[in-house]
């Protein structure tokens, strides 16, 4: 009978009852680039049914030393019809390949990683956890003007998503695209929104939009 319970689970999963694309469930992949310095986002996701639906807010701590640049949030999930909550955390960690003060082109790689554990089961004490690993790159541009900066960008990945439900797992590889403009002024404030998609075999594929706001706090030396 167990083995039956963790058939269904895979079943369930496969059909993608579990939503985990994009880094944090249901917030877009950013990849605009290393930041400079020290910055803090908060961010609102807004996932189309295929992701899960509802709500996500997220906070993520972003720091850059050169050409090197890593990211943490930590983001909570309200499903549509879940009745709770769910946490996740995840990172990413960014390389620059091109771009730098006087270079408006930048393009970065980026490897993440994102954690979630489902509050609610499929079956009763049948947890599900939910990993995704996106791995891409990111084209951004930096626009200047005298009262702010414009950042449009663009970032393609290969998106891999990990589920598992006691002994039961299943492992789904798509392409996935992110895109978003970022409105940066000088003092370090700004505005940022984003639209997130994976591209996948059902009729209708899983997708994201986001926006937010950020604060960069330029620390001397990096």
């Amino acid at each position: 009978m167990r083995q039956v319970v963790r058939a269904v689970i895979v079943l369930a999963l496969a059909g993608g009852a579990a939503p985990v694309h994009a880094q944090n469930p249901g917030l877009p992949v950013y990849n605009m680039g290393v930041t400079r310095g020290i910055a803090l986002y908060g961010d609102v996701g807004f996932p189309n049914d295929e992701a899960g639906g509802g709500t996500v807010y997220g906070l993520t701590g972003r720091v850059g030393v050169g050409a090197f640049g890593a990211t943490a949030t930590l983001s909570s999930f309200d499903q549509d019809g879940s009745g709770g909550s769910d946490v996740s955390v995840g990172g990413t960690l960014n390389y620059k390949l091109v771009g730098g003060p006087l270079v408006p082109l930048s393009v970065t790689l980026q490897g993440g990683v994102s954690y979630l554990k489902l509050s609610e089961g499929f079956l009763p004490d049948e947890s599900v956890n939910a990993y995704h690993f996106p791995v891409g790159v990111g084209f951004a541009l930096v626009i200047p003007n005298p009262a702010l900066s414009i950042h449009p960008w663009l970032a393609p990945r290969v998106d891999i998503a990990y589920q598992k439900a006691g002994d039961a797992s299943v492992t789904d590889t798509h392409f996935g695209l992110s895109g978003g403009l970022e409105l940066n002024l000088l003092n370090g404030f700004g505005v940022h929104a984003a639209y997130d998609r994976v591209f996948v075999s059902d009729l209708e594929d899983p997708s994201t939009f986001g926006i937010g706001a950020h604060f960069a706090f330029r620390v001397p030396g990096l």
